[in-house]
C-alpha cells in the first residue's frame, strides 16, 4: 500500500510576495501608499532579489515616513519574510516540503549561513484574499473574479455629506435658544438643562460616469458591480447616487442599478448599453450629459467619479470644454484610471492631458485595493 504523496508547494511570483508585505505593512499601521508600493516594486527590481540587504534597505527607504514607521517596518519584516534579513529561505534537511500557510516562522539555527540561490522559489506567509486584492481585475481568471464579487459586495462605501440650514439636536455645538425657553416654560419659569443644536447633514449627491469602450472592456463589469455597491449603500444612507454609461453614446442605468439583486442588476444594465465594448467618443458623449443631464441637478453640487483610461478618438479639445464646464458645476471631479497603479504609467494619452487640468483627484482604479481607496477620497470629498 502506498503511502500519499505531500500536496506541492504553491509557488508565488515575486511581485505578488512583495505587495502582500506591503499589505501586511498597512494593516500594521504603516500608510503605504500605491505609489510607495510601486517605489518599492522599482527599487527591489534593481537591486535584485539576491542581495537581501539591499531589498530589506529597499523597503525602508521606499515605504517608510517615519521613525514609528521603522520600527513597524523591522518587525512586521522579520514576520512576514520568517527571517531576520532577506526574503525567506526554505528549510533544509526535511523529508517533506512545507505547503504554503505551513512555512515555519524561523529558520533552523543550523541554516544561519545557508542563503538562497538565485533559482530558489519566494515564498512567504500571505492569503490569497490579500494577494487577490491587488491583482489587475482585468487579468482575473473565472474563478478568481467569483472571488473577487464577493469582496466587492463586502465593501463599505461611507458617502460624503453636505451643511443645510436647518439644525439638529445635538450633544454640543451652539446654544438653541428657543428649545431651551420652551424648557424652562415647561418648568414655570425654572431655570432648565441647557439644549444645543447642530447644522444638520445631508449625503451629498453623487454621480458615477462608467466608460465602456473597447479599450476599457476588462474593466467594465466590475466597475458596474462597484457602481452596484455604491447605489446600495448610499440608498441605505438616504441618498441616492445617479450611474451614466459613456462610450459612443450616453446611457443611463440609474434604475437597472437599483435592483437590489447584483446579477440581475448588472444583466439588466447590459441590455441597455448599446454601446458595449464600441469605440470612444468621450467628447461627445460629455457634450450631450451637459446638455441633456448636467445642467438639470445631476452634476450641481455633485460628487463627480468619472472612470476611463483617457483615450480620446474625437477632438480633445471639446472634451477639455465638457471637462471646464462639469468642473465648474460639480462640488468635486474624481477620475480614476485603471492604468494610473501601473508601473510606468504617465498620462500621456491626449484625452488625459485635456482633461486633468479640470480633475482634483486622480486615482488608480484596477484592483479591489485601489477600489477601497476609492471609497475614500469619495468620503473625504
Amino acid at each position: 500500500m502506498s503511502l500519499p504523496q505531500a500536496p506541492a508547494p504553491t509557488v508565488r511570483d515575486a511581485d505578488e510576495i512583495l505587495v502582500g508585505f506591503t499589505r501586511a505593512l498597512r494593516a500594521a499601521g504603516v500608510p503605504v501608499t500605491q505609489d510607495r508600493t510601486h517605489g518599492y516594486l522599482t527599487a527591489v527590481s534593481l537591486v535584485g532579489l539576491h542581495d537581501h540587504r539591499a531589498t530589506y534597505d529597499a523597503g525602508r527607504a521606499t515605504l517608510c515616513a517615519s521613525p514609528e514607521d521603522l520600527v513597524r517596518y523591522d518587525d512586521v519584516h522579520a514576520a512576514y519574510f520568517n527571517a531576520a534579513e532577506g526574503l525567506p529561505r526554505e528549510r533544509r534537511g526535511s523529508a517533506m516540503t512545507p505547503s504554503f500557510t505551513d512555512l515555519p516562522l524561523a529558520d533552523d539555527a543550523g541554516d544561519e549561513g545557508d542563503g538562497p540561490t538565485d533559482d530558489e522559489a519566494v515564498r512567504a506567509r500571505a492569503s490569497d484574499a490579500d494577494l487577490l486584492r491587488e491583482r489587475d481585475v482585468a487579468g482575473l481568471s473565472v474563478a478568481e473574479r467569483q472571488r473577487l464579487n464577493a469582496l466587492l459586495g463586502g465593501l463599505r462605501p461611507r458617502w460624503p455629506v453636505r451643511r443645510v440650514a436647518r439644525h439638529d439636536p445635538w450633544r454640543r455645538g451652539r446654544i438653541d435658544a428657543s428649545r431651551t425657553l420652551r424648557a424652562s416654560l415647561r418648568r414655570m419659569g425654572e431655570p432648565a438643562e441647557v439644549e444645543w443644536r447642530r447644522r444638520s447633514r445631508r449625503p451629498r449627491r453623487a454621480l458615477l460616469l462608467l466608460d465602456v469602450s473597447g479599450s476599457m472592456s476588462g474593466y467594465a463589469e466590475v466597475l458596474l458591480r462597484l457602481a452596484h455597491r455604491m447605489s446600495q449603500a448610499m440608498a441605505a444612507q438616504g441618498g441616492r447616487v445617479e450611474t451614466f454609461t459613456v462610450g459612443t453614446r450616453l446611457t443611463r442605468v440609474t434604475r437597472s442599478l437599483d435592483l437590489h439583486d447584483v446579477e440581475r442588476a448588472i444583466v439588466a444594465a447590459g441590455r441597455e448599453i448599446p454601446d458595449w465594448s464600441g469605440g470612444t467618443r468621450l467628447g461627445e458623449t460629455m457634450e450631450r450629459f451637459m446638455s441633456r443631464s448636467g445642467q438639470r441637478g445631476a452634476a450641481r453640487g455633485a460628487v463627480v467619479v468619472v472612470f476611463s483610461d483617457g483615450w480620446e478618438r474625437g477632438d480633445t479639445a471639446v472634451l477639455a470644454e465638457q471637462m471646464r464646464r462639469l468642473h465648474g458645476m460639480a462640488h468635486r471631479v474624481v477620475w480614476v484610471n485603471p492604468h494610473r497603479g501601473k508601473i510606468g504609467y504617465e498620462p500621456v494619452q491626449q484625452g488625459m492631458i485635456a482633461v486633468l487640468p479640470f480633475v482634483d483627484d486622480f486615482v488608480a482604479g484596477h484592483s479591489l485595493a485601489t477600489y477601497s481607496e476609492l471609497i475614500e477620497v469619495i468620503a473625504r470629498a
